[in-house]
C-alpha cells in the first residue's frame, strides 16, 4: 500500500535514514576512523599517486576536500536527472550502498603499505554518503506538509544522534575491552564493518517505504540532457525568489562556522588543548547527546516563535561558542572540563541549527517536481562553505601559528549570517 504525505509511517521511515547513515558521520568522520589514521601514520612518511607525504594529516584532509568537490560538481546533475526520471530512490539506494561498501572496505587498511586503501576508501565513503543525503533531503517536502517538516527534520537527526551513539559506544566497549595496542587497532577495523553492515542494513527500512516516482514522470532517452535543462531552469528559478536565494547566503555563511567547527573540534582539542583521547571521545559523545536535546528544544521554538528566529537564537550561542573557545588555553587550570562545557553548548545548538536549516529551506521551495535539484543547490552550498571554511581555518593557522584566531575568525562569518537572515523578508511558512 502507498503511504501520502503526512502519514506518520511515511515521515517515520524517511526519518530512519538518519538512523542509518548518521554512524558513517559520527564513527568514520569524526571518532575512530581518523584516530586509526592517527595510529597507524603518526611520524611517518606516506607514499600516494607517487608522491611523498611527510605530513599524513595533510594528504587525509586533502581526500576529504577533494570528496566534497565531487560531491558538489555532480550532485546537481545526477538530482536533476533523477528529478527529470523519477528515479531519486534508485539514485539515493546506489549512493548508499557505495558508501557502506567502501566503509567495509577500510578494513583492508591495516599499515603503512594499505594506507592507499584508506585513501580512497575515505573519497568513496564520503561521495557515497554525501550524494545520498541529497536525495534524502529532497523528500522531505515529498513526505510531510509543511506544517509537518520542522518535526520531521528534527526527528531525523534525533534517530540519527541516538544510533550513532549506539554504535560508538559498542565500538569503543569492544575497542577498550582490549589491552594490547594492536588488537585495539585490529578491533577499530572491525568498527568499520559494523558501520557499513548498519548503514546498509537499516537503510533498508527507508527503502521499504519510500516511492520511487511521486510526480509519476515518464524518462525519455535523452534524459541525461534532459537533465541538464533541468537544472538550468532551477538556476534561473533561484534568481526569481529572493527570499530563498537570499536564505541560501545565510545557510552557505552559517555552514561555513558550523561544518569548520565539526571537522575540526577534536583536533583544537588535541594540538591546541593538549587533552587526551578519551578526554576527547568523552566530548563527542556529549555533543552527540545534547544535540538531541537541542534539536527537540529548538523544534518548540521555532513552532513558538517562528524558524527564523529560532535559527537567529542559535547563531548567537555559535557566536559565543567560538569566543568561548579562543579563551580557552591548554595552561588553563580543569581546561578539560571547561571543554566539556564548551561541547555541550556546542551540542545544544548542533542538531537545532541542522534541521532547522534543513526544513525551512524544505518549507521555502516553490511548489514544483524538481526537489532534488533544488535540494542539490543546498548540498553544494554546504559543500563550497565546507571547502572555504577549512582553507580559512587552516591559512589563520599558518599565518598566526594558533589555532586560537581560526576559531574566533569563524565567528565573523555566523554575525554575517545572522544580519542577512535579519533581513529576510516574511513567508507564510517560516514565520
Amino acid at each position: 500500500m502507498k503511504l501520502k504525505i503526512g502519514d506518520k509511517k511515511l515521515i517515520n521511515a524517511w526519518a530512519f535514514y538518519d538512523w542509518a547513515n548518521s554512524v558513517y558521520s559520527l564513527v568514520i568522520s569524526t571518532a575512530v576512523f581518523p584516530l586509526f589514521y592517527s595510529a597507524i601514520t603518526d611520524g611517518k612518511t606516506v607514499y600516494l599517486l607517487g608522491m611523498k607525504w611527510d605530513y599524513p594529516d595533510t594528504l587525509y584532509s586533502y581526500a576529504l576536500s577533494f570528496s566534497f568537490l565531487i560531491v558538489a560538481f555532480m550532485s546537481p546533475i545526477l538530482s536533476a536527472i533523477a528529478d527529470y526520471t523519477g528515479n531519486k530512490l534508485k539514485f539515493m539506494k546506489f549512493f548508499c550502498w557505495l558508501g557502506g561498501l567502501s566503509v567495509m572496505s577500510m578494513f583492508f587498511f591495516k599499515d603503512l603499505t594499505t594506507a592507499w586503501v584508506g585513501i580512497i576508501c575515505t573519497v568513496l565513503a564520503s561521495v557515497g554518503f554525501w550524494s545520498s543525503i541529497v536525495f534524502y533531503n529532497s523528500y522531505l517536502p515529498e513526505v510531510a506538509h509543511p506544517h509537518q517538516q520542522d518535526k520531521a527534520s528534527a526527528k531525523g537527526f534525533i534517530y540519527g544522534y541516538v544510533g550513532s551513539v549506539i554504535l560508538l559506544i559498542i565500538s569503543l566497549a569492544m575497542i577498550m575491552s582490549q589491552s594490547d595496542d594492536a588488537i585495539k587497532l585490529t578491533m577499530m577495523r572491525y568498527s568499520f564493518v559494523m558501520v557499513g553492515l548498519w548503514w546498509i542494513g537499516f537503510a533498508q527500512i527507508t527503502f521499504k517505504k519510500l516511492p520511487n516516482n511521486v510526480h509519476n514522470r515518464k524518462p525519455e532517452k535523452d534524459y541525461i540532457w534532459k537533465g541538464f535543462k533541468e537544472l538550468k531552469k532551477v538556476w534561473i528559478e533561484l534568481k526569481n525568489y529572493p527570499t530563498l536565494r537570499n536564505f541560501l547566503v545565510a545557510f552557505f555563511l552559517l555552514s561555513v562556522g558550523v561544518q569548520t567547527i565539526i571537522l575540526l573540534a577534536t583536533i583544537f582539542g588535541k594540538s591546541e588543548l593538549g587533552l587526551d583521547t578519551m578526554n576527547l571521545i568523552i566530548t563527542v559523545l556529549l555533543i552527540q547527546i545534547v544535540a538531541i536535546l537541542g534539536a527537540k528544544i529548538f523544534t518548540n521554538i521555532s513552532e513558538k516563535y517562528g524558524n527564523i528566529k529560532a535559527l537567529k537564537i542559535t547563531l548567537i550561542i555559535w557566536i559565543l561558542v567560538c569566543f568561548s573557545a579562543f579563551l580557552l588555553e591548554k595552561n588553563l587550570p580543569n581546561v578539560d572540563i571547561y571543554f566539556y562545557c564548551l561541547g555541550g553548548l556546542l551540542g545544544l545548538v548542533l542538531g537545532a541549527i541542522q534541521s532547522l536549516t534543513r526544513s525551512t529551506y524544505s518549507k521555502l521551495l516553490p511548489k514544483t517536481y524538481d526537489n532534488a535539484t533544488f535540494f542539490s543547490f543546498y548540498d553544494v552550498t554546504e559543500k563550497i562553505a565546507i571547502v572555504l571554511g577549512t582553507f580559512v581555518f587552516g591559512f589563520l593557522i599558518y599565518l598566526t601559528e594558533s589555532m586560537q584566531w581560526s576559531v574566533l575568525s569563524l565567528a565573523l562569518f555566523f554575525v554575517a549570517s545572522f544580519i542577512v537572515l535579519s533581513r529576510l523578508k516574511k513567508t507564510e511558512y517560516v514565520y
